[in-house]
């Protein structure tokens, strides 16, 4: 048994209730202070990953060892106290489970918390853990971390091992994490990447103008003060255009692409289970299994072209500044209909850092109408400890 188990009450509906999964963090680590949660996909050795459904679970098996990124953070000296909910099998970026519910966002009370890392974001945010592990295919650590009002971080692809940790899509998937402030997020990042951060700062930031046209007049006025922020930190600035047709071209083939992996991932367990999935996740799926070959080599012509387009932007060390998200968390319970219009608006600010491969920090620098949303700044592959290294600058 764990010595000094620490015992966590769950008023947010963050945790998962059908798993004890607890590990005690190493004595004397650079980390020995900290408590963290771990999205339910990541592996904890003798536990079943539950994976946000519950026909995944029946399924499944106990694992047979721990995640990288877990163990990496346990052997660092954090205390992990639990799993979170996810959205089923990670499809989603909103974070209500028709199976388990919706965490709870305390800093937008009556919204959603964003997904898929719901529950970890809702856990960091309500002051249950000091940070906690997520995952990031579209969206899934960005989305939480602007809705809740958080850090989080989408890593450059293939930068943190993904070992143990339940796929989707394995061009795009990432591991992320949450924290409520700059330094404790700095803490975590250097186990996670292996490095420190670095006091380096990018020689020029672009703000990204089809990327703010996104977004209703309240919230980009809201964002501006934090904008005029980051560029008075970095110095030289300019506007530029991001994509030269429209970021739906972009959004549009990482959806093509990412859909086919992703039905490709799962398709075998559901010709076998017929498992039980919200209509949401369902749609998805269905029409994941009608992309044709054409589309995908369409899409990635589209995707090489975007890659270009960035590489470009980023060379000599520049940043992107963006909005995270069009606006901030919607209600709970939203409809449908209004649910796909904001991810498909959502998901053209999201992609950018999906096709390119390049990190991408969500800053928690702004409010509108009282609500949190978040301002992103989007770098080169390897410019993770970058990110980072502004966010401590730029706190207050």
């Amino acid at each position: 048994m764990p010595i000094n188990r620490v015992s966590i009450t769950d008023s947010l509906n963050a945790f998962c209730n059908d798993t004890d999964a607890y590990l005690q963090g190493i004595p004397n680590g650079s980390l020995s202070s900290l408590t963290f949660a771990a999205k339910d996909i990541f592996d904890i050795q003798g536990y079943i990953t539950g994976g946000g459904n519950p026909d995944w679970k029946l399924s499944q098996v106990p694992a047979e060892s721990t995640a990288w990124a877990v163990r990496v953070l346990v052997e660092a000296g954090a205390t992990m106290v639990g799993k979170t909910l996810t959205d089923e099998i990670t499809r989603g970026i909103f974070g209500e489970n028709s199976h388990y519910g919706t965490p709870i966002n305390t800093n937008a009370p009556g919204r959603v918390p964003g997904g898929s890392s719901s529950g970890s974001a809702s856990a960091v945010a309500g002051g249950l853990v000091d940070f906690a592990l997520g995952s990031d295919t579209g969206g899934s650590v960005r989305v939480p971390a602007s809705f809740c009002g958080l850090y989080g971080l989408r890593p450059t692809h293939g930068r943190i091992s993904l070992d143990g940790v339940l796929p989707q899509s394995s061009s795009y998937d990432t591991v992320g994490w949450f924290a409520r402030d700059p330094e404790t997020f700095a803490q975590v990042g250097s186990v996670l990447l292996q490095s420190e951060s670095r006091n380096k700062l990018p020689s020029h930031v672009l703000i990204a103008e089809d990327a703010f046209a996104l977004l209703d007049n309240n919230v980009s006025e809201a964002l501006q003060p934090a904008v005029q922020k980051i560029c008075t930190l970095i110095g030289d600035h300019s506007s530029v255009r991001l994509a030269p047709t429209n970021l739906s071209e972009w959004r549009d083939q990482q959806g093509t692409l990412q859909s086919n992996e992703a039905w490709d991932t799962v398709r075998e367990w559901i010709d076998l289970t017929n498992p039980r999935f919200s209509f949401e996740v369902t749609e998805r799926y269905v029409l994941a299994k009608h992309i044709s070959a054409d589309d995908i080599n369409s899409a990635e012509q589209i995707k090489a072209q975007a890659k270009d387009r960035i590489s470009e932007l980023l060379i000599d060390g520049a940043v992107i500044c963006l909005p995270t998200t069009v606006g901030a968390a919607p209600p709970v319970g939203q409809k449908l209909s209004e649910r796909t219009e904001l991810r498909l608006k959502t998901s053209q600010l999201t992609c950018i850092a999906g096709t390119t491969g390049g990190p991408q920090i969500s800053l928690p620098l702004t409010r509108v109408g009282g609500l949190p949303v978040g301002i992103s700044l989007l770098g080169s592959p390897g410019d993770d400890e970058m990110l980072i290294e502004i966010a401590r600058q730029l706190s207050p």
